[in-house]
């Protein structure tokens, strides 16, 4: 008796026990809570920094001889015009040198005129037996050397000409002067600058840029240009030069970006606003750093299937590294839901939760 209600009771609890786990398979697995975003196009780099417009050419400017300034034509802030005079040395020692140059190139004329009629007599004597040929080849030599003496001499008097025309010191493009560093009166050596002429045809902005954001940058990526003083007149432009080097002390790095055109507003010096933009066509898609999963050398987002709500990690090519965000170049989609949180911790296939209205 006791036998068969110890068999009974064992099968009541093997039916109830399997009844207890059929039930637990038919229950769908629980959902894990994600945070996750929609991502968009990054159509325009919204970064700006501020600068200033800077000439694209300016030269310094000096004597090119020795002297004494005595005039000083031009300030700091004038316009200048190609050709005009911007200082003058006291010429007098150079103006003496051209007149002894021409006393030499006189001279020296004057002796190739009388060897030269030395040799012609000389070669009608010999002509007439009366003189040796040894006699002729000497006046052949006097005569060539009085020639190179009269050469000599025109390529010194040109030379002191030359030096002469250098005491004045002379504008080569038009533009405007920036710097003055020599006052009148004083001695200035040969290429010691005067002054420096800033040309005002071709104008950069000049900002100073960190290093991550100039590192994502070339040659000819767009800016827009506002001046800070009225930030509704603006220019396009584009990079010309950025830095290879980081400023040692402030880590960044110094970007020429030339105006589309030489706008009268934007004045040498002034302070403006320069906004990086994408170039054009650009499709590509900013996510949060936090999204990026680092596994296997590869690099990994986690992507929500809307349908299934589940997630599956794709391989993405990352384009630069901003602050906090990153840039994808490829293997995203335009619309693609990505997880920007808790990477580490999923796995192919996991079931998710999301909230369907974040946005990037």
């Amino acid at each position: 008796m006791r036998l068969a209600a110890f068999a009974f009771g064992a099968t009541v609890l093997s039916f109830m026990t399997g009844c207890s786990e059929d039930g637990a398979e038919k229950q769908p697995p629980a959902r894990r809570p994600v945070l996750s975003i929609v991502v968009q196009p990054a159509t325009e780099h919204q970064i700006g920094f501020a600068g200033t417009i800077q000439p694209r050419y300016q030269t310094d400017r000096g004597f090119q001889v020795l002297g004494r300034i005595v005039a000083r034509h031009v300030d700091v802030g004038d316009l200048v015009k190609a050709g005009q005079k911007l200082a003058e040395n006291d010429p007098l020692v150079y103006q003496l040198a051209v007149r002894s140059g021409e006393a030499e190139l006189a001279r020296a004329r004057s002796e190739l005129d009388r060897a030269a009629a030395k040799r012609e007599r000389t070669a009608s004597l010999v002509a007439q037996r009366i003189s040796s040929q040894a006699d002729l080849d000497s006046a052949d030599q006097a005569r060539d050397a009085a020639a190179a003496s009269v050469r000599q001499a025109e390529a010194s008097l040109v030379k002191s000409r030359e030096e002469l025309r250098y005491t004045t010191l002379i504008a080569d493009a038009d533009g405007v002067v920036t710097s003055v560093d020599a006052q009148v009166g004083q001695m200035a050596s040969a290429g010691t600058k005067v002054m420096t002429i800033a040309r005002t045809d071709v104008r950069e902005a000049v900002v100073d840029l960190p290093e991550g954001v100039a590192r994502a940058l070339s040659a000819g990526s767009p800016f827009e240009i506002a001046l800070q003083a009225d930030a509704t007149i603006r220019v396009g432009g584009e990079v010309r030069e950025i830095a290879p080097q980081a400023d040692a002390a402030t880590r960044t790095r110094r970007v020429r970006i030339t105006l589309d055109r030489s706008a009268d507003p934007f004045r040498l010096g002034s302070t403006i606003y320069a906004r990086a933009l994408a170039a054009a066509g650009s499709s590509a898609i900013e996510i949060p750093a936090t999204s990026i999963l680092e596994r296997d050398g590869a690099t990994l987002v986690w992507v929500v299937d809307p349908a299934s709500r589940s997630v599956r990690a794709i391989a993405v090519e990352v384009a630069e590294r901003l602050d906090g965000d990153v840039r994808i170049a490829k293997g995203l989609e335009v619309g693609a839901r990505v997880v920007v949180a808790g990477v580490h911790s999923l796995v192919d296939g996991q079931a998710v939760a999301f909230d369907e209205g974040a946005v990037k």
